[in-house]
């Protein structure tokens, strides 16, 4: 007799605003470079410092499922995962898709970091581009440009990863990110989700820090 499956509250609403709202300031960072508008490409990148600000806060205070300590495990609880024998692993990220949420947000954080050095030679420059010399923006922009390729490869992989489960483990990854619920079995602990009010908090400190380190260039 198979356990009752119930719908639990998975993901948070910061959670959840984070990840749609980086693909959207993603997609506005690729656009606004194709389109050589450059003033709007930095303050898109400017949000997504904000955001990833956030996230890294999140990831130490926030809900279970959001936390790292929650979902970052060693390699033998990856290895277990992809076993046929595992038991039903938490709700959240499983232990390999833990790792690909550190190694988007690592990557993520190079590609900012090197976006705020990041000059076109022309009438752009990122934030701290001034405390560096012309050559070391020269290499840290290169450095922009081909960290892009990775952001696709590790985005076409997420994709390719949903698709996966969809089709060959009849789970649906995507429903939950848009609703927050999943169906569980009643034997799996619902995660303790954390109030707004300190994503709130940690979203405006984040903010700050980005706006500060944005009002670098300014000078």
């Amino acid at each position: 007799m198979t356990s009752d499956i119930r719908p639990v509250k998975v993901w948070d609403l910061p959670t959840r605003l984070f990840h749609w709202a980086l693909v959207a300031l993603l997609i506005t960072s690729y656009v606004t470079a194709e389109m050589d508008e450059l003033e709007w490409h930095m303050r898109s990148g400017e949000c997504i410092l904000a955001l990833l600000l956030f996230r890294l806060g999140w990831g130490v205070v926030g809900s279970e499922t959001a936390r790292f300590a929650r979902f970052v495990r060693g390699p033998r609880a990856v290895w277990r995962y992809f076993l046929p024998t595992e038991t039903e692993s938490p709700p959240g990220h499983n232990p390999a898709g833990g790792w690909a949420v550190l190694a988007m947000l690592a990557i993520l954080c190079a590609q900012v970091a090197t976006g705020l050095f990041a000059d076109d030679d022309i009438s752009e420059m990122g934030p701290l581009g001034r405390f560096v010399s012309r050559a070391v923006r020269k290499k840290l922009t290169g450095l922009h440009h081909r960290i892009f390729w990775l952001l696709v490869a590790i985005a076409a992989l997420h994709v390719g990863a949903i698709a996966f489960y969809r089709v060959a483990r009849k789970r649906n990854l995507l429903a939950p990110m848009v609703t927050g619920f999943a169906r569980l079995p009643a034997g799996i602990r619902a995660p303790v989700l954390r109030p707004l009010w300190l994503a709130a908090v940690i979203l405006v400190c984040a903010g700050a820090v980005a706006a500060w380190v944005a009002s670098f260039g300014d000078g």
